[in-house]
């Protein structure tokens, strides 16, 4: 980890790494880990749905954490980022980079967004 216990997200890919090496065994496959990843995504939906939307929890509900679901999203997604040789630093960058390119005035000129 870097100064000040920040962590970025080249160290998150290379911590993700060295715990799929130490206690993971092996990576799952890619279409493993896309499917998880779908399931860990269903259930942030779920916490989202139910603290913000009209359903209420179930009981097996309660244990579930936004932060840790989230987490877990997080993980996965570097799993397979890992795996298929994205530098996720990279992607981000130049994916924040073709928005602002793209979106430089349209939701500055949406008026729903008002």
């Amino acid at each position: 980890m870097n100064d000040h216990n920040m962590l970025t997200i080249k160290d998150a890919q290379q911590q993700v790494d060295q715990w799929i090496k130490t206690h993971g065994v092996r990576y799952f496959s890619e279409l493993t880990n896309m499917a998880m990843l779908a399931e860990e995504v269903g259930e942030v939906a779920r916490i989202i749905g139910r603290t913000y939307g009209e359903q209420s929890n179930k009981k097996s509900d309660e244990a579930k954490k936004l932060p840790d679901e989230l987490a877990d999203v997080l993980f996965v997604l570097i799993c397979l980022a890992n795996q298929t040789g994205v530098d996720l630093t990279d992607a981000f960058k130049q994916n924040l980079e073709k928005k602002t390119l793209r979106d430089a005035d349209r939701h500055k000129e949406n008026l729903k967004l008002s």
